[in-house]
This record gives C-alpha cells, sequence and structure tokens, in this order.
C-alpha cells in the first residue's frame, strides 16, 4: 500500500474553508430552523477542528496527462451524513456557500448559483462564468426530472473548417499560436443563462443574493489552494501571452500566485454585481458582452507580440444564445432503479446509460471489492473487466453516432434505440469472460455511414446538491481545459470548448457528427446522473443518488464506476467515490488509477494482483493517476431514519457540507 501524500499543517485563520482530510474534522451546516443549538449556530457551514488547524491536502501536481493537475489523494475521508440537506462540491469554499443557501431555506438551484459563483473565482481552471455546464434536477413535489443545457454554441460565422485554417480560402493554415490559445476555441458562454433559466423555475431565494458569496470572496480575498495554484504555475507561458491574465493572476515579480497567496479579484466582484442586479442580460448584452467579443477578437499577444488567430464571435452571438430544457435520458437498472442523465449534445448520458444496461446481463455482485475499506477496497478482476468491456462498446456508439441533436439526430431520432434492452444483451454477448476485446465497434442501426475523430476533452469540476425539500440537482460545469482558452476578461476566464469539437470535418467513412457549424453545441462527455428506486409501475420513485464528475472523456467511465460502486457493490457514499478509478474508452488501453493507495505502482504494476490480472485477460493497462472529482449523495436509512450520506472525491479539494444529523 502507498504512504498517506505529505501533509502540511497551516493556521486555522489561513486556511479556513479548506478541505477536511482526516475524521477529525466537523463538517455541517446546523442551525437554521433545523433544531441546531447555539454551537452548531456558531459552527454553521464552517470547517473546524479540535486543535484550532486545519489540515490541507499536498498540493501536489497529478499526472500532467491527467485533464488537469490533480491534488494527489487523501486518505481517511469518511462519508458524511445529514438529515435534511446536503451539498458536495470540489472546493470547500464553494460549498460552504451552497450550505449557506440551504441553510436559509433556499433551493437545491438557488445553492447551485452560489456555488458557480464562488467556483469561478476559486477554481478557475475548472469552470466559470465564461464556460458552460449541464444540470439534471428533480422536483420532488411533482417527480419531474428536468435536463438544462447550457452548453456554449459556436459563433454564427463558424465554418466546418473554424479550428483548422485561419481562412477556408485564402489561409489554409492553423489558427496561432493553437486551437486552443486563439480566439477559435472560445465558443459562447452558456452557464450563465442556464442558471437564470433554472432558478426561474425552482429558485426560490432572490437572484441578487445569490452572488453575495462570490463577490465577498472577490473583494476581500482568500488563499489560493493546491489545485489553483498548480494550473497558474502549468499555464503561466500562455496565461502571460494575455494581459488581463498577467495582470490577475501573476503577482509584481511577474510570477504566478503560489500556494496560499491572498487573492483578490476586484474586477470579477464587479462582474457578479452586474448580474446580481441585472440578470443575465448583464451578461450577454452591453458592457459586459462587448469586453467579451473584444477579447475573443484580441490578434495579438501582449508578451511578445506575437499573432493570435481572432474568433467571430459578435455580440448578436452572445444575445442571441438560448439556454434550453431537454429530456432527460432514463432507463431502469436491474428493475430496482431508474438512471437518469444527461441528453445531447452530451454524449454522457447515454454513454453511462448503456454501459449500464449492458452490464445488468451479468451477476456483478459475485466480483465485488474485496478487502473492502474506507478507500473503496480492492477491485476484483473480472468486475473491472466487465465494467470495462461494456465502456468500449458504450463508447464506440457514442463517437459514431452522438453530437449535438439540433444538427444530428440520433439513429431512430431517439435515445430509444440506443438503450434498447434486447440490443443491449446483443452488446452484452459480445463480451468475453476470457479475453479483452480491445476495440469494439459501433453498433449498425441501419443509418447512413459517418466517419469518426476522435477528440481529447479536458477540464470541469461538478456539484450534487439535495435542499430540505428533496429536491436534487446534479451539476457539471466546465471552461474545458485547464485555464481555458487562456483569454481573460472582467476577471473571469474565457472557455476554450469548442475544441470539443472534431476539427476535421469528414473522413472516408462520411461527415464526421461532431464536426463545426453555425450555432451548434460541441458534443460533451458529462454526465451529471439521478438514481431514483424504481416504483412497482415503472416510473421513478424516492430519490436514491445524485453523482457526476469532472474528467473529460473519462467522465463516463468515473460516472460508471461510481454507480456500480454504490448500486451493485454496497458501497457507502464515501468508499464508491474514492474506489480505484478504472475503465475504458473504444481503445485496448484499460485505466487503472495508480493515484490510488490500493494499487501497487511499483515494476510497471505488474506487482499488482489486479494489474498483472487484466494484462493477462489482453488489458493494455494504464496506471497513470486520474484526476476525477466525483461528488456523492445517497439515500439511506440509518439508525432507523431516512438520511442523506456524501462522499467527497479525495482526488481533488472537495467537501462534503449539511445540517447535522443528531
Amino acid at each position: 500500500m502507498k504512504q498517506p501524500p505529505s501533509r502540511q499543517r497551516l493556521p486555522a485563520w489561513q486556511w479556513i474553508g479548506l478541505a477536511a482530510a482526516t475524521p477529525l474534522f466537523l463538517a455541517s451546516c446546523g442551525g437554521g430552523g433545523n433544531g441546531g443549538s447555539g454551537q452548531d449556530e456558531l459552527a454553521a457551514c464552517a470547517i473546524t477542528s479540535g486543535d484550532g488547524s486545519v489540515v490541507v491536502g499536498s498540493g501536489l501536481p497529478g499526472d500532467p496527462a491527467a485533464p488537469e493537475p490533480s491534488s494527489g489523494y487523501r486518505l481517511g475521508k469518511k462519508a458524511l451524513h445529514t438529515s435534511k440537506y446536503m451539498v458536495v462540491t470540489a472546493n470547500p469554499l464553494a460549498s460552504k456557500a451552497g450550505c449557506e443557501v440551504l441553510k436559509a431555506g433556499g433551493s437545491a438551484v438557488d445553492a447551485a448559483v452560489a456555488v458557480q459563483m464562488v467556483l469561478g473565482l476559486v477554481e478557475p481552471q475548472s469552470s466559470g462564468i465564461g464556460g458552460g455546464a449541464f444540470m439534471l434536477y428533480r422536483d420532488a413535489a411533482t417527480g419531474k426530472v428536468v435536463a438544462y443545457d447550457g452548453r456554449e454554441t459556436a459563433p454564427a460565422a463558424a465554418t466546418e473548417n473554424y479550428l483548422r485554417y485561419v481562412d477556408d480560402t485564402a489561409d489554409q493554415t492553423a489558427p496561432k499560436p493553437s486551437a486552443r490559445a486563439s480566439g477559435r476555441s472560445i465558443g459562447t458562454p452558456g452557464v450563465v443563462r442556464m442558471l437564470e433559466l433554472a432558478h426561474k423555475d425552482y429558485g426560490k431565494t432572490a437572484w441578487p443574493q445569490l452572488f453575495n458569496s462570490g463577490i465577498d470572496l472577490a473583494s476581500k480575498g482568500f488563499p489560493i489552494s493546491g489545485r489553483m495554484a498548480a494550473a497558474l504555475d502549468g499555464s503561466k507561458v500562455e496565461l502571460a501571452r494575455d494581459a488581463d491574465a498577467a495582470k490577475l493572476y501573476f503577482d509584481a515579480q511577474g510570477k504566478p500566485l503560489a500556494l496560499g497567496a491572498k487573492f483578490v479579484n476586484q474586477p470579477y466582484a464587479d462582474t457578479l454585481r452586474s448580474i446580481a442586479n441585472g440578470g443575465a442580460d448583464a451578461f450577454y448584452r452591453g458592457d459586459l458582452a462587448q469586453a467579451i467579443v473584444s477579447k475573443v477578437g484580441v490578434t495579438q499577444t501582449v508578451s511578445d507580440g506575437a499573432p493570435i488567430t481572432p474568433g467571430k464571435t459578435t455580440l448578436q452571438d452572445l444575445a442571441s444564445y438560448e439556454a434550453k430544457r431537454r429530456e432527460a435520458v432514463c432507463t431502469t437498472y436491474r428493475t430496482r432503479y431508474m438512471v437518469c442523465s444527461m441528453p445531447p449534445p452530451s454524449s454522457g448520458g447515454i454513454a453511462v446509460a448503456q454501459a449500464m444496461g449492458i452490464l445488468e446481463n451479468f451477476d456483478l455482485k459475485a466480483y465485488a471489492p474485496t478487502a473492502i475499506d474506507g478507500e473503496g477496497g480492492k477491485p476484483s478482476v473480472m468486475g473491472v473487466h466487465l465494467v470495462s468491456e461494456a465502456l468500449r462498446l458504450a463508447y464506440a456508439d457514442r463517437d459514431k453516432y452522438v453530437a449535438d441533436t439540433d444538427f444530428v439526430p440520433l439513429p431512430g431520432g431517439s435515445p430509444a434505440l440506443m438503450l434498447d434492452k434486447s440490443y443491449l444483451r446483443q452488446r452484452a454477448a459480445l463480451i468475453s469472460t476470457t479475453k479483452s476485446m480491445g476495440t469494439a465497434q459501433a453498433g449498425n442501426f441501419g443509418t447512413p455511414s459517418q466517419g469518426v475523430v476522435d477528440v481529447k476533452e479536458a477540464g470541469t469540476t461538478h456539484m450534487s446538491i439535495v435542499d430540505a425539500k428533496g429536491n436534487a440537482l446534479s451539476m457539471t460545469t466546465t471552461v474545458e481545459s485547464s485555464m481555458g482558452s487562456f483569454h481573460v476578461t472582467r476577471g473571469f476566464v474565457l472557455n476554450n470548448q469548442l475544441t470539443d469539437f472534431a476539427a476535421i470535418p469528414s473522413t472516408a467513412d462520411g461527415p464526421v457528427a461532431n464536426r463545426v457549424q453555425p450555432g451548434k453545441r460541441p458534443r460533451s462527455s458529462m454526465a451529471p446522473t439521478l438514481v431514483f428506486d424504481l416504483k412497482a409501475d415503472g416510473t421513478a420513485g424516492d430519490f436514491k443518488m445524485a453523482t457526476g464528475s469532472p474528467g473529460g472523456s473519462t467522465i463516463i467511465q468515473y460516472v460508471t464506476k461510481t454507480l456500480v460502486g454504490a448500486l451493485d457493490w454496497g458501497l457507502d457514499a464515501q468508499q464508491a467515490t474514492s474506489l480505484v478509478d478504472f475503465g475504458a474508452a473504444n481503445s485496448p488501453t484499460t485505466n487503472v488509477g495508480g493515484e490510488h493507495p490500493n494499487i501497487n505502482t511499483a515494476n510497471g504494476g505488474n506487482d499488482d494482483p489486479l494489474v498483472s490480472g487484466l494484462r493477462a485477460l489482453g488489458h493494455v493497462v494504464s496506471i497513470s493517476a486520474q484526476s476525477s472529482g466525483i461528488g456523492t449523495i445517497l439515500r439511506v436509512q440509518r439508525n432507523g431514519q431516512a438520511q442523506l450520506e456524501g462522499g467527497a472525491d479525495p482526488r481533488r479539494e472537495g467537501l462534503v457540507l449539511g445540517d447535522t444529523v443528531r
């Protein structure tokens, strides 16, 4: 077993709000009309410890091949139990903001607004108001599940070669300095409009009040965490090209702000005040919109005057952006659960649903982890093999068929054919228990041939929230790669989401479904997921689970692993979240997260029975560190009462908060 990562002890005043990593700490939101004592009120939505200090993570960067810098792995996290409400995010300051809203009687959507405004400040490398998001929401009163689409869009002037050429005819060279770092990668941001739409539907707290935590933190400042510091350092060359980024994120000596440095972002506070007072229109029209368009159109760097290929986003692109309500992708699992996730333009929901539909044809309980501990135990060879093979089949269909359905319809015009139980049984029959298939073939739905181009996704963060009324929310939000496009305006990072499109519009097999088109939304792997008990009539019953993760295209693997861990293997919310990250896209490579303490990475992993067992079955096993950021809430029976049980990914700085359980 690995030893725990090194930990740094700092005064509570310096690190209040940062991640608790051991059972020593109390994370609670007492009081607020829930029968809490005066002492609970004092500690409401705060992190305290008996010795007056806060333990933070090692801050060591993770595998640079992972979608984002990793915080390593923090041993000893335990599931938190609450009685009425709970929030899990990837940053303790964001969890606190959401918890305060819930404590005051706000809805899950209200809390999500507050959380997002803080996340854009404390982890700008992952998400923010310059990016996009997908949200799944369950209204407890009606049982209705709504999917909200806040994905970015390509500008109206974009062509199929927008990411490929400076100009389709006059200059067929690549955008400079790269597609990502140019203005071409920046999609019209969607998260602010999406949150406003959801708030109009299900908000209880007045919109302006939800910005107070973000404004306060941005104005007064906070100490930079390990993940943010690592992200700034990793992107320092690119950020130096942008005057606004350099001014915001570099110190007086021109170096990226380091771990523990106090960070004040007054431009962001001013931006949040504008949105708080003027609603989403203040972002999509007027001065803020002009600032975005001007930054997208920048043509040269500040550091050396080198050219940057500008994007073609206009004020009209922002003014005409629409967030959308969509029908969630829902399917039954083992006649016990209803699993709901995000529809296109995310591919994550369909892929997760397909993988689970394939896996229900196998007795996964027989292949549960062994030596189960607080970190989720040791996965079995056959358990990892079956899940990975099911994922290969799901990714094959996802790669070929799924894109923005406003432009490219699914086979049969809906998810039904891809999630048909008989079809998934046929797919399950392709899985051998003695040998990995390596690379799977997509299913044949009798549709016209389409090309497939691999696109690497990155970035992202996740939140799971349940409020005191039982409304449940799962939301994944992103600026794409770490620090997005490296373009900054008015205190926030602009996304590089359009690089989630395939830069090549067609192959010898036909047009690529996920090619660039004007107004189109790039395909995503984000998979915010809600699970419900299945009622006798086949409809969704009581809330069972909320989960999701960042991780680019590996999100599908992280979410599937967590669902199987909780629903099939009986792990608690923290164990299922902490469990070794494993799975596969549609390639011979199977991921087994080497950052996990229950994986022996010595000798290239050959001394670990899981790794060697998979290799014996023909898997090409990667033991590179994984950087999931899973946030999970389960409804459980404990001490004779229904409670909420939460787990935050030990690979990041996440935290669970909620009302205190007696």
